[in-house]
């Protein structure tokens, strides 16, 4: 039976996952990203961490989350604002010939979607909008059971919608993007402590802490408000890294939720953390690879 590999690009981290056919783990090893992030380094560096998790070449399909869109075919790395000089980068054609094996690209948070539909939080749930919440933030949205990504594969990105027009200048050319407030950069605009730190601190019921982390979901929420008008989901999750501290913020994004939002468009809604963690990546990957190769290689 097939082994799949699941990897997940990030800007500071390289995340890969190996899988059986049914999505168990087996395996999972984490590299630095190359700094800077240029797209020769960091394709070396996704190949020997293949090679590095796979030696025995066991698994014949790599399927890739980054940080930006993709083409439709999931060969082409159309644009990663977040990582140095990415434009129409052909990841998959430079990785199959060093690795030996079928690749397949994807937008990261549409990996996590697809591995929280798959194993996780959203399994039977039609309407999803997953936010992964990080060094940037990138989004996924399941319309009727059905990863949408538009016509051109660039649709979904909620981190670049703007939530003031006078805010912070975004890589995106955008101005007050999401983004701009709910990344990792974003909660250092509000604090010098680090995500772990303020969670710490938070915990221990430091005002000042819970009030950063209050404003931190005052504007994800405001962000969020504007998506539920548009897509109307049954369930919103949050991922990436500063999910982890979900408890803290969810209480103020709610609220921004409650005072914003008509109740009709938001009946029924559950807005929680994912439920495979910094996980989902590498396994919505994994089933990414499945899915497009599984019927050349016989895995249903």
């Amino acid at each position: 039976m097939n082994q799949l590999i699941g990897v997940d690009l990030g800007g500071t981290a390289i995340k890969f996952g190996r899988f059986d056919s049914c999505g168990h783990g087996l395996a999972q090893v984490e590299l630095p990203t190359p700094q800077p992030s240029v797209p020769g380094a960091v394709t070396m560096a996704i190949a020997a961490g293949v090679e590095k998790i796979d030696p025995e070449h066991l698994a014949p399909w790599v399927g890739i989350g980054l940080p930006g869109p993709t083409d439709r075919e999931g060969r082409v790395a159309r644009i990663a604002i977040n990582l140095e000089g990415w434009r129409e980068v052909p990841l998959a054609a430079w990785l199959e010939p060093r690795l030996g094996r079928r690749v397949t690209l994807a937008n990261d948070a549409n990996c996590a979607l697809l591995g929280e539909a798959w194993l996780g939080a959203a399994h039977g749930v039609a309407s999803v909008l997953l936010l992964t919440l990080g060094t940037g933030v990138g989004g996924g949205v399941l319309i009727e059971g059905k990863l949408y990504t538009g016509p051109g594969g660039a649709a979904a990105e909620p981190g670049l919608i703007s939530v003031d027009p006078d805010g912070p200048p975004c890589r995106s050319g955008n101005r007050g993007s999401l983004e701009q407030f709910c990344s990792i950069a974003g909660l250092a605009r509000l604090s010098p402590f680090g995500p772990e730190e303020l969670s710490r601190r938070a915990a221990a019921g430091d005002p000042e802490a819970l009030e950063v982390w209050c404003q931190y979901g005052r504007w994800l929420g405001i962000g969020l408000s504007s998506l539920l008008y548009v897509l109307t989901p049954e369930l919103v999750l949050l991922g990436g890294g500063l999910s982890a501290a979900s408890r803290h913020f969810l209480p103020s994004v709610w609220a921004e939720v409650e005072r914003r939002v008509l109740a009709v468009s938001r009946e029924g809604l559950r807005i929680e953390p994912c439920a495979l963690g910094n996980g989902a990546g590498r396994l919505g990957a994994a089933w990414l690879a499945r899915d497009r190769f599984g019927a050349i290689g016989g895995l249903g």
